[in-house]
């Protein structure tokens, strides 16, 4: 067979005819992909809604029952914990009450009265004066180098005043003083003396009280 001559009109409308081929096959294949591309985009999206739209799954009954015992049991025991807790507090706050607290010394002075001493009470005054505001222990120096018959009452009173307020009242020894010592008048006894011709005159023995307090400086 011989073969065909193609003039070059024929050649080029055959070239034409490949192009025009070549570029259908790339328009299809861009189309393809581009609407891939559309619907993988639509399927994310609409993932994404649904994401956004739906509520977090609900836990299933037989969880839901399970969580319901637990915070029960932890209630009770949380309870209990509570109770015991304040059984305990009970228990401290009457073994509290019971102890004996310790107050402050509220007392700062003490006082001690001897009473009907055979001392007239002007006599007893020449004596508490020269004791009246010192120290106890000057005072009762004073008093045991003192030529009085009331010096002995007097030290006796001043001693007992002392002892009370370190034995009853927990005050220091060498910071007493004395605030307070006076007398004051006591029992009388009713005497006579025998005068002239029979006679008999009116005698009276006195006596007094003599109080003193002791105060802590």
């Amino acid at each position: 067979m011989a073969e065909e001559v193609k003039t070059p009109t024929q050649e080029v409308k055959s070239e034409e005819k490949k192009t025009t081929r070549t570029r259908k096959t790339t328009t299809t294949a861009e189309k393809a992909t581009t609407a891939k591309k559309a619907t993988t985009a639509k399927k994310v999206t609409k993932k994404a809604e649904e994401k956004v739209e739906k509520p977090a799954e609900e836990k299933p009954v037989e969880e839901k029952v399970v969580d319901k015992k637990a915070s029960k049991k932890a209630d009770k025991e949380a309870k209990k914990v509570e109770k015991a807790n304040q059984k305990a507090q009970k228990k401290a706050e009457k073994e509290k009450a019971k102890q004996p607290q310790e107050l402050p010394n509220p007392v700062s002075e003490a006082r001690a009265v001897a009473k009907n001493i055979r001392c007239t009470p002007r006599k007893a005054r020449l004596v508490l004066d020269l004791v009246r505001g010192k120290d106890v222990k000057d005072a009762v120096a004073i008093l045991k180098n003192l030529n009085k018959a009331a010096a002995m009452p007097v030290l006796k009173v001043i001693n007992s005043a002392t002892a009370n307020a370190v034995n009853n009242f927990n005050l220091d020894d060498e910071k007493l003083y004395i605030k307070e010592i006076y007398a004051t008048d006591g029992m009388r006894m009713k005497r006579y003396l025998p005068r002239a011709k029979g006679s008999a005159s009116g005698l009276i023995k006195r006596m007094c009280h003599i109080t003193c307090v002791v105060k802590e400086r």
